[in-house]
C-alpha cells in the first residue's frame, strides 16, 4: 500500500541519524531522494550509495538553511534536477546546553535560526512548487521538548515548540491546495545528537522515564516520516504523531 514510485523527496538534516534513516527508507518505498546537509560531505555522499543502491536518483546538497539564499537554493536545486518536490522533511536542527541565566543571545539566535527558521525558509520555499503541483506532503520534526518542555533546553524546546504551532497553522491553510502538513515528535531516540547524554552517567535516569525502557532508533523516527509521505495519511491534517515509548502521552 506504500508506492512512492515517481515522488521526490527532500530530506534536511539528511547526512545522519533519523535523516539519514528517513532518506533510506523513502528511497525504499520509490521515491527518488535529495538530502541537505550542512558539514559532513562524505557522510552525505554516503547515503547517496544507498539511495542508489535501492534503485533511486540521490542528490546530496548543502547548505546553511539559516540563510534564506541557501534554503531557497536547495529547494531551486531538488526542482532543476528532478522537475518536482512532493515530499519535504524538516528534520535539520541543533540541540545544546542553556541554563537560562547564563545562555547568551547569540545562543538563543543561533538555535531558534537553524532549527525553527529554518523551518520556515524551506517550506516557504518549497510551498509554490507543491501548490502548482496540486500535491505535497510537508513532514516537520519536533520533540517531546516542544511539547513538555526540557529544562537546561528552553531554546531547543521553545524552536520545537514553535514546529509544532507551525504545523497546526499551515495544516489547514494548505490542505485545500493537496498540500498535506504533519509532524512527526520524537522522544529519545540513539543518534549523534543524542549520544552524549545516552552514553553518560544520566543514561539510566533518562531511560527509567521511558515506559518501554529503551531509546528509539532513526528507523522507528522514519517509519512515521514514511507513514505520513505516504497515501496512508491522506486524511491526516496538521497532526502531531509521538513516537516517544511512552514517555510522554497526550493527544
Amino acid at each position: 500500500m506504500i508506492d512512492l514510485k515517481g515522488r521526490v523527496a527532500l530530506v534536511t538534516g539528511g547526512s545522519r541519524g533519523i535523516g539519514r534513516a528517513a532518506c533510506v527508507l523513502l528511497a525504499q518505498a520509490g521515491a527518488d531522494v535529495a538530502l541537505g546537509f550542512r558539514l559532513n560531505q562524505r557522510a552525505a555522499e554516503d547515503v547517496v550509495v544507498e539511495i542508489k543502491r535501492s534503485g533511486r536518483k540521490g542528490l546530496a546538497l548543502q547548505g546553511d538553511l539559516s540563510r534564506r539564499r541557501d534554503a531557497e537554493s536547495l529547494v531551486g536545486r531538488v526542482v532543476e534536477t528532478f522537475h518536482r518536490l512532493d515530499i519535504l522533511v524538516n528534520n535539520h536542527g541543533i540541540w545544546k546546553d542553556g541554563p537560562i541565566d547564563s545562555m547568551t543571545e547569540d545562543e538563543w539566535d543561533e538555535t531558534m535560526d537553524v532549527n525553527l527558521k529554518g523551518v520556515f525558509l524551506c517550506t516557504r520555499a518549497a510551498v509554490p512548487v507543491m501548490k502548482r503541483q496540486g500535491y505535497g506532503r510537508i513532514i516537520n520534526i519536533a520533540s517531546t521538548a516542544g511539547q513538555r518542555g526540557e529544562a537546561l533546553h528552553s531554546h531547543y524546546a521553545a524552536s520545537k515548540g514553535g514546529i509544532i504551532s507551525f504545523t497546526k497553522s499551515l495544516g489547514p491553510e494548505l490542505c485545500r491546495h493537496g498540500v498535506l502538513v504533519n509532524c512527526v515528535a520524537p522522544g529519545w531516540i540513539d543518534t549523534d545528537m543524542s549520544a552524549e547524554a545516552l552514553v553518560g552517567p544520566d543514561r539510566e535516569k533518562i531511560l527509567a522515564t521511558i515506559p518501554m525502557g529503551r531509546a528509539g532508533t532513526p528507523e522507528e523516527i522514519a517509519g512515521g516520516i514514511l507513514f505520513f509521505a505516504s497515501e496512508l495519511s491522506g486524511y491526516c491534517c496538521g497532526e502531531i504523531l509521538n513516537i516517544n515509548g511512552g514517555s510522554v502521552l497526550c493527544g
